[in-house]
């Protein structure tokens, strides 16, 4: 009994996609276009992911999907929109798009949906460029119709730019190798590879839909600069002269690292005697000053009055006890 033909179709997708990057299918025909059967296999697969997280779809809002467990490292995002609002307005900004305005899709369908990749670490083993370096992961832009949320094994929309280019802003573009200029490349879903040179910094533009990324041409071993090794010196083959063996200059390490710690302990006893040496020296000093202050009260008492007699200063009390009397005030 035969398998239905949707079964059919499942299962030969994904027999393209485990096979696919394990037996590197994708190669470069030529200057210009990709094998690209695995890679296209691959879409159809994101794409009925993407429509399942529409559970309570709204226009205009991204929604997120994580991808299946053997696709681990790809992130996926879907958005509705409708066609007449994307031909007048365009969009802003998604997952790094920039969509023109006066966009038109062919057969024309009320609703659409946008569908984002980003293939991450998978992007060599779909749209692996040969003497080329990935500075960015490949990430794709596919419209499919909106009618069917359901729908699996849809056919991408086609997509006309009448006006401006579609513009793609890539944030976490690596830095290319001195001497290599980046380069924007756009591969349609046709295989066509389009070289083309970068709008500003990280900026790309496309004339379509498809899958994009930047990169180097890849860095060849003779074109990688040698540090030059250095120039010998004279006898003895070219040994370096008064070279010690790595033990002796591990030993003479160890023991300067003993005589720092002997040094420092040392110090700091020297350090501690001296500032006990202050301590008692101070308070030795401050008694002394003590005693002295006591005796000069000592020996002062009391206050004697100075007065003058002639040029001299004299101390003279102020009053007498017993006032003198004179012999002849006893004589009857």
């Amino acid at each position: 009994m035969g398998l239905p033909h949707s079964l059919t179709m499942h299962v030969i997708i994904l027999l393209c996609c485990l096979c696919g990057p394990l037996q590197n299918h994708v190669i470069v025909q030529s200057t210009t276009g990709l094998s690209i059967g695995p890679a296209r296999a691959l879409d159809v697969i994101l794409q009925e992911y993407a429509y399942k997280a529409f559970v309570r779809p709204r226009t205009g809002i991204p929604y997120d999907v994580t991808a299946p467990l053997n696709l681990t490292g790809i992130t996926i995002s879907a958005m509705r929109l409708r066609t007449g609002s994307l031909r007048n307005r365009g969009v802003q900004s998604y997952k790094g798009f920039e969509i023109p305005r006066g966009l038109s899709v062919n057969p024309y369908v009320e609703r659409l949906v946008l569908v984002y990749q980003n293939l991450g670490n998978w992007s060599t083993s779909y749209y692996g460029l040969p003497g080329y370096t990935y500075l960015t992961p490949v990430i794709g832009l596919l419209a499919y119709d909106a009618v069917n949320l359901s729908a699996t094994n849809l056919q991408e929309l086609n997509v006309r730019l009448t006006g401006n280019p579609l513009l793609i802003h890539f944030s976490d573009a690596k830095s290319a190798p001195p001497g290599f200029t980046p380069k924007c490349v756009w591969i349609n879903l046709s295989g066509s590879v389009n070289f083309s040179s970068p709008i500003s910094g990280s900026t790309c533009s496309a004339a379509d839909q498809g899958h994009f990324s930047m990169a180097v041409e890849s860095i060849a071993p003779a074109q990688i600069p040698m540090s030059p090794a250095p120039a010998p010196t004279s006898g003895g083959g070219g040994a370096i002269p008064n070279a010690r063996p790595p033990s002796q200059v591990k030993g003479k390490s160890s023991k300067t690292k003993v005589w720092i710690i002997v040094g420092s302990v040392i110090g700091g006893l020297v350090t501690f005697a001296l500032l006990a040496l202050l301590v008692v020296w101070t308070q030795m000093f401050k008694h002394k000053t003590k005693m002295q202050q006591m005796e000069m009260a000592a020996e002062v008492g009391e206050v004697l009055h100075i007065t003058y007699v002639g040029s001299t200063k004299a101390p003279a009390a102020m009053v007498t006890r017993t006032p003198p009397v004179l012999e002849t005030e006893y004589v009857p």
